[in-house]
């Protein structure tokens, strides 16, 4: 009897490797997508069991192909990258591991506050360059404390968030279209609000929402007129969430004080995108989940679902609804 397999998507470097070769469940055979040629890509896929990917696009062909599979297992929490309503037309289930980044989604929304409230970058450069600007920035520069920190998205990320903002002494509000339980509010001391309540007054608006028809363009250049002048902006959720031009004019022209970004329209981003232009924003490369201590968790919960799937016939987590696994398609 043949090993159930799992296809890996995204393309990995030596670490990640073997990081994925020792978290794998036990019986289970591991092929991993750009070790393939087009000819064993186009025999894998639809003898492959379950599917796995992080930000690799499993579009419609993917899919129709991928005849055997029982389960798409994404490893993070927005599926923006997997195409839904055809895994739903084939009655395939995709799964998330929502958590399991919270932590480290969290702790990047934090220092992205503190870096632009404390002009990291630039007097790290200053430095380098041999300035010592020890006045220059003290009448620009500021503390959490006290502020006023607005979320847009209230899910594990944004509770996550909210408890390391608060150790900091600000106030928390939030938008989100599901509201939290009240023991939840009354925990982190969180007030819900309208989003144009948010927008006018919070300090920090930091987002944390996942990109679906209704949330793309939600920063847009009407909306960011509702900020304030001194307010910064945190996107550590989808790139399509913000309307970057609009982001961009509203930066050069001091419609708000500063932004932090790490995720992008499109990625990754190329050298001269205008927003790198801007002493007042700090870019990272999509790195919100990226430490070991979140890969170590997320791949314990992905791997860990795949064999309750393969074993219980049992799994956690659908995103598109789908509860039962799939049977393979005949050939």
């Amino acid at each position: 009897m043949s090993k159930p397999s799992i296809l890996y998507f995204d393309q990995v470097n030596d670490q990640m490797r073997a990081l994925l070769k020792r978290l794998k469940p036990e019986g289970f055979e591991l092929w991993f997508w750009h070790d393939l040629d087009e000819d064993e890509r186009n025999a894998r896929l639809p003898q492959a069991d379950y599917l796995m990917a992080a930000t690799y696009p499993l579009d419609q062909h993917i899919l129709a192909k991928a005849t055997q599979a029982k389960l798409v297992q994404k490893t993070g929490v927005g599926v923006d990258n997997i195409d839904l309503p055809k895994a739903t037309e084939l009655a395939l289930p995709i799964a998330n591991t929502p958590g399991a980044n919270a932590p480290a989604v969290a702790e990047l929304t934090i220092l992205l506050i503190l870096a632009l409230y404390r002009k990291l970058p630039v007097l790290h450069q200053s430095m380098k360059e041999g300035k010592w600007l020890m006045w220059e920035f003290r009448s620009s520069s500021y503390e959490m404390q006290g502020k006023t920190h607005g979320l847009i998205g209230f899910g594990q990320i944004g509770q996550e968030t909210a408890k390391r903002s608060r150790a900091f002494g600000t106030q928390i509000i939030y938008y989100d279209k599901f509201r939290a339980p009240a023991e939840v509010e009354e925990q982190l001391d969180a007030r819900f609000v309208s989003l144009e309540e948010l927008l006018q007054t919070a300090d920090i608006v930091s987002l944390h929402i996942p990109l679906l028809p209704e949330t793309r363009g939600l920063i847009n250049a009407k909306t960011l007129q509702l900020m304030k002048k001194s307010a910064v902006l945190i996107n550590v959720s989808r790139g399509g969430v913000v309307h970057e031009q609009a982001l961009y004019h509203a930066l050069k022209d001091g419609v708000i004080a500063g932004a932090g970004i790490d995720v992008w329209e499109s990625e990754p981003v190329h050298a001269d995108h205008p927003l790198l232009q801007l002493e007042n924003v700090i870019a990272s490369p999509h790195i919100g989940a990226g430490t070991i201590d979140t890969l170590k968790r997320v791949l314990a919960t992905a791997f860990n679902n795949i064999q309750a799937a393969e074993n219980e016939h049992h799994f956690q987590y659908s995103v598109n609804g789908i509860t039962q696994l799939r049977t393979p398609i005949s050939q």
